[in-house]
């Protein structure tokens, strides 16, 4: 009789993808609604996409229970920052907060893959990439999730890449 072992995970991937697009004055952030788990698709109306200050917003795939206690514990810092500051965070403030959150629980980590997008003090666009322990960019364009593999070759393309005209004289 041979032994088996249980696989047994405190994690599961919801699935999902997001995007972020900062421009000059601008920042437009945009993710998929399906829930699912495994072949299965539990709701097709589910935002991923949360508000967490005036001038931020962050989009988040992967195991959402990790991204709802994820939330709700940047919404109470924030909450705490404003009786405090008498203030909204920033941006960049807020950047910060959610890299500090997520490197205290690297340990056992959030599995929660999060783009984070607003304004910044300039009115200028702004967009943070995260990975699972906390270290973060500010980029241009980013994209999180199942899709960013097929997403990013695809701003990279349209977003990177030199316009320029080839003339022939």
């Amino acid at each position: 009789m041979t032994k088996q072992h249980a696989n047994w995970s405190p994690y599961d991937n919801n699935g999902g993808s997001c995007v972020a697009i900062a421009g000059s004055d601008y920042c437009v952030i945009a993710a998929d609604t399906r829930l699912s788990t495994g072949y299965n698709i539990l709701t097709r109306d589910y935002s991923k996409i949360s508000q967490l200050a005036e001038k931020s917003v962050m989009a988040s795939s992967g195991f959402q229970a990790d991204v709802k206690a994820l939330q709700k514990q940047l919404s109470a810092r924030h909450l705490i920052y404003q009786h405090q500051h008498n203030k909204q965070m920033s941006c960049p403030a807020m950047a910060q907060l959610l890299s500090n959150t997520l490197y205290y629980k690297r340990f056992f980590p959030y599995y929660a893959f999060n783009v984070l997008g607003g304004l910044d003090n300039e009115g200028k666009g702004c967009v943070f990439t995260y990975d699972a322990v906390g270290s973060y960019e500010r980029v241009g364009y980013s994209s999180q999730g199942s899709g960013s593999t097929l997403i990013m070759p695809f701003l990279d393309n349209q977003l990177k890449s030199p316009r320029c005209c080839y003339s022939t004289v």
